[in-house]
């Protein structure tokens, strides 16, 4: 009887500690949930901004704001207050709505002048155009990192189709303006016409390669990118297509 109480008391003390484990640990992921969706104050454009302007006088100009945005939405490098740089200049034109990020700006206008964007040693310069939803709803900014998808139809083979990652990371240096799709006859609407940027991203010039082949053999679909963060996970796979869509 002692031996059978001692079981049954013991049967409790694990089940209440289990249940004590399982509370911790659902109440961590809920702090962290929590985290990543609290405001963070970061300094916005809200004028375009020259390569070469000192922030000092684009503030005085009111060419900033500050504004909340999730934690989750705000690249590294993000700034809430121009006291850090208030003596340097833009690097880079800078365009209503943008985060503004330190990268984007240098300590000497002769810096601004010889290169208009800062290009990370050894890799080079590209610009390819986006709509909307394939950069992110237009939360690609300035020194976001970025996964590149690509859908693509073989021109060779009508039948061979899918959607693969392309590059698993790559940084973007540049935003451009944004457009949108004129209507192929000038008199009629357009009611499908998305908006588009040009984004510049830094690339080897392997990536380079990839990207410009991917744009020609998407024929049917188009490059896509993912917005990434320290805790991203990304690899490379065969991809989805036809074949293995629905495969679990």
């Amino acid at each position: 009887m002692g031996r059978r109480l001692a079981l049954l008391i013991a049967a409790v003390l694990v089940a209440a500690l289990g249940t004590t484990l399982v509370f911790v640990y659902v109440k961590r992921a809920d702090d962290r949930a929590l985290a990543d969706q609290e405001p963070v104050r970061v300094l916005v454009a809200k004028t375009n901004i020259a390569a070469g302007t000192r922030v000092l006088d684009a503030a005085n100009a009111g060419s900033f704001e500050v504004k909340e945005l999730p934690q989750a939405a705000v690249p590294a490098g993000a700034l809430s207050s121009t006291d850090p740089i208030r003596d340097q200049v833009a690097l880079t034109t800078i365009f209503p709505g943008q985060q503004l990020l330190t990268g984007m700006f240098g300590a000497t206008a002769a810096a601004a002048s010889n290169a208009s964007i800062a290009i990370p040693p050894g890799q080079i310069a590209a610009s390819f155009s986006f709509g909307d939803p394939q950069r992110v709803a237009g939360f690609v900014q300035p020194g976001s990192r970025v996964a590149v998808f690509v859908t693509y139809t073989d021109v060779r083979n009508a039948a061979n189709r899918g959607t693969r990652l392309l590059l698993p990371e790559v940084t973007v240096i540049a935003v451009g303006p944004t457009t949108i799709t004129p209507p192929a006859d000038p008199t009629k609407a357009n009611p499908e016409a998305q908006p588009r940027a040009m984004l510049t991203l830094a690339l080897t010039q392997s990536q380079a390669e990839k990207l410009i082949f991917a744009e020609t053999l998407a024929s049917g679909g188009g490059l896509y990118l993912a917005l990434l963060n320290d805790q991203s996970r990304v690899r490379m796979t065969p991809g989805t297509g036809d074949r293995n869509l629905f495969v679990s």
